[in-house]
């Protein structure tokens, strides 16, 4: 069927009076259309639905030939549209006669008022299926493994600082040692052996380079650096771990099980044993020290390994499927 662009066509007239109403913003429509409020976005689906079933109604329209409709459907379909009342001027009761292209000029006022799609799903959660919150929980975690990294050197600064005092009281007692076999072999008239003396020393000098060492690190201040971290960890990862998978059933109205989301879930899981332990660890138990940073070690292994590379893609995806702002 052929369609010849005529000003004075219903059809015509039906597109230029929706085009003049999205731009001007003033709600009116022709006077021979009646037409419903501007439809939500949950109605879109309806909308093209009806347009394509008015399509079927279009003067001349009728199944190709060859095709396979052994009901005769198609037909059926067609007859009863067409014997539809017509979109008429209101108080009109008589249907339009069977020429009149009222039907197609419908099906365009309808096409043409569907919402262009702005979100994946349909905006039945409006603002929270846009991009910008889409891409929250990406960009938190990637802030999350950067706080891990940093959280993993902070607390080896702050292990080896304890370290040093142990080593610190160790190279103390072995100076004082050496100072007091000097101090045994030295005589009014014999002076203490060069070894001894030369012992003392070397001990003097690794009790200078321990204090020296342990000042640089402790100038840091690298305990509360890691307790901040930690906190910004609990209080950010654990959160927008959990609003992913939220954010996603809201855009899809599914959720998609892989190594995304079972990395996820171990990820954050571990970020809560960590932080279980740290009680324990303040009362000096190595145990809980050790699968503290054991917790934190695999946490590191699950973001670079499975996270990052699949967020990656997944994000990409996003970008794709929503729209910017919102």
């Amino acid at each position: 069927m052929m369609f010849v662009w005529d000003k004075k066509s219903p059809i015509v007239q039906s597109v230029r009076a929706v085009d003049a109403f999205r731009l001007s913003g003033q709600h009116q429509t022709p006077a021979t259309i009646r037409t419903a409020p501007p439809p939500t976005p949950s109605h879109a689906t309806m909308m093209r639905a009806i347009f394509f079933a008015a399509l079927a109604s279009v003067e001349g329209f009728q199944t190709p030939r060859g095709s396979f409709d052994p009901l005769k459907l198609a037909k059926h379909d067609s007859s009863f549209l067409h014997r539809a009342p017509s979109v008429a001027a209101a108080g009109a009761r008589a249907p339009a006669p069977a020429s009149t292209p009222l039907v197609p000029a419908a099906a365009a006022v309808a096409a043409a008022a569907v919402p262009e799609g702005a979100w994946a799903k349909g905006g039945e959660y409006g603002i929270a299926e846009g991009r910008l919150i889409s891409l929250a929980h990406p960009v938190a975690m990637g802030g999350c493994f950067l706080a891990t990294l940093y959280a993993g050197y902070t607390g080896l600064q702050w292990r080896r600082l304890r370290e040093l005092g142990v080593e610190l009281g160790v190279a103390k007692k072995a100076a004082k040692a050496a100072a007091r076999a000097v101090d045994a072999a030295t005589t009014e008239e014999v002076a203490a052996p060069a070894t001894l003396v030369a012992a003392m020393s070397a001990a003097d000098a690794e009790v200078a380079s321990l204090q020296e060492t342990r000042e640089t690190i402790k100038s840091g201040n690298f305990r509360d650096v890691h307790y901040q971290m930690g906190t910004v960890l609990l209080a950010v990862g654990i959160p927008m771990a959990l609003e992913g998978p939220v954010n996603t059933y809201m855009r899809a109205g599914k959720l998609f099980p892989g190594a995304h989301v079972y990395a996820g879930v171990a990820v954050a899981s571990l970020w809560a044993v960590a932080a279980a332990l740290v009680p324990e660890m303040q009362k000096g138990k190595d145990w809980a020290r050790s699968g503290h940073i054991g917790a934190n070690a695999l946490t590191f292994a699950l973001f670079a390994y499975y996270q990052i590379p699949t967020g990656l893609a997944i994000t990409q995806k996003v970008i794709e499927k929503t729209r910017f702002p919102w």
